[in-house]
């Protein structure tokens, strides 16, 4: 198993690093995302895009949440707006500090 470091946590979502093999993880309750740095990326990039007012729907429990889509046509994940906001602010900040673990270990 690696040995990770947490580079940020905002609300339920927490990113870690692992610096032997590189991975970034998001853990977001009971979901983990596993990424390469550029597979972070890109994912960083792609949600950056997605506008919440735009892309949510009202759920039955009388909350409105953003749908995002995965590969798999079976599996996507919502978040509430407070939910959207930690987790694109904790990817933002996830991506500087990864720019300044590598300012200084390289």
């Amino acid at each position: 198993m690696c040995e990770t470091r947490i580079l940020t946590q905002r609300g339920q979502s927490v990113i870690s690093h692992c610096a032997d093999c590189g991975m970034l993880n998001i853990w977001h309750q009971n979901l983990m995302l596993c990424f390469t740095s550029e597979q972070f990326t890109s994912f960083h990039r792609f949600t950056q895009e997605m506008d919440f007012e735009d892309r949510c729907y009202p759920f039955p429990d009388g909350s409105e949440r953003v749908v995002l889509c995965t590969p798999n046509l079976d599996i996507n994940f919502v978040f509430t707006e407070a939910e959207w906001e930690d987790f694109n602010s904790a990817m933002l900040e996830a991506m500087y500090l990864m720019e300044v673990y590598n300012t200084i270990y390289q």
